[in-house]
């Protein structure tokens, strides 16, 4: 395997750590105000997340930066057809930031209640950024010869895509309440148990539609095996939140969301963009790689730096590892 390809798997790794850690990340804010009966449950599902989330968000610094570096040509493409709505992403989770650190700062109602809203928007649009960001690089976007995007940003906002952007925050909503059953304790984690098991056989039913989009579409023989995993993996995970199992059904979803990446980035392969105005425009991994020079590099300081980020993250993750509860949590105190 050359280095293009080896890139080209790691930045679809990086991908697939982000969508896992900050599924549940995103999915415990848009479910804030439908879970948190009161301030204090609010807390509760803040402090789930509390240590973890500006880690997780790590993970689309690193998978962006790598593909600028690696495949400058994708990157330069992508971000140039999408502007507008990666803007969004970016002012909603630096709102988000902002609010998971001030809500507190106020003895007051209303200040917590306007920052939670923050919480919620901040969830919400960046689940749903990111699935059409993803989902218009995996079905292509209007490309020519040069790889510039023709016509406006709008051309982007296609069914297919606004089915990928549903599908990312359908998993994030799931995964989030299974998260929360799994983190809590007492009635918040059985309200938790109960909106997961009703909510997931609906809010994973899109993602299941965007991999049979794209598997009809670009999918080979042998991804059909994943989209199989996928399938098999959902329903595992909506039966054992059904009888209370979530740790079980925590890592079915795990093998779901790896699964869907599996289909995702390797019926992508060998394109990094595909142009649906000629496929002969198409970039693909081979043409938009940097020298090779530059991948060595890249390759030499990944194999130092990410050990060591993943031995850290995995730390705080065991750290942080128990239920809380209402109990748990102090009094305010407004310094």
């Amino acid at each position: 395997m050359d280095l293009p390809t080896i890139w080209f798997v790691v930045i679809a790794a990086f991908w697939l750590g982000y969508l896992f850690l900050e599924g549940f990340d995103f999915g415990v804010g848009m479910l804030l105000p439908v879970l948190g009966r009161d301030d204090t449950d609010r807390r509760v599902m803040v402090n789930t997340i509390g240590p973890v989330w500006d880690g997780n968000e790590v993970w689309l610094i690193v998978a962006v930066g790598a593909t600028f570096a690696a495949f400058p040509p994708w990157y330069a493409s992508l971000s140039s057809a999408v502007y507008l709505p990666l803007l969004v992403v970016l002012l909603a989770l630096i709102g988000r930031g902002v609010a998971f650190e001030w809500r507190g700062k106020v003895d007051s109602d209303r200040w917590r209640r306007n920052w939670d809203r923050v919480i919620v928007a901040g969830s919400w649009l960046p689940a749903l950024g990111v699935g059409l960001l993803l989902s218009a690089s995996v079905l292509g976007i209007p490309l020519d010869a040069q790889g510039n995007r023709v016509g406006s940003w709008l051309e982007v906002v296609r069914w297919d895509t606004v089915l990928g952007a549903i599908a990312v925050a359908g998993f994030a909503l799931v995964h989030g309440a299974v998260f929360v059953a799994l983190k809590t304790e007492g009635e918040i984690r059985e309200r938790a148990r109960r909106l997961a098991t009703g909510v997931s056989p609906v809010g994973l039913l899109p993602l299941f539609g965007l991999l049979a989009v794209v598997q009809l579409r670009h999918g080979s023989d042998w991804t059909w095996i994943a989209v199989a995993v996928a399938l098999l993996a959902g329903a595992a995970a909506v039966a054992r939140i059904a009888v209370g199992r979530e740790g079980q059904a925590f890592a079915a979803l795990a093998v779901t969301i790896t699964a869907s990446v599996v289909v995702l980035f390797g019926s992508l392969y060998p394109d990094v963009l595909p142009s649906t105005v000629d496929t002969a425009n198409s970039l693909t991994v081979a043409e938009s790689a940097s020298s090779p020079y530059t991948l060595e590099i890249m390759t030499w300081l990944g194999a130092f730096v990410a050990p060591v980020v993943l031995l850290y993250q995995g730390w705080t993750y065991w750290v942080f590892r128990r239920r809380i509860g209402r109990r748990h949590v102090p009094a305010v105190r407004v310094p």
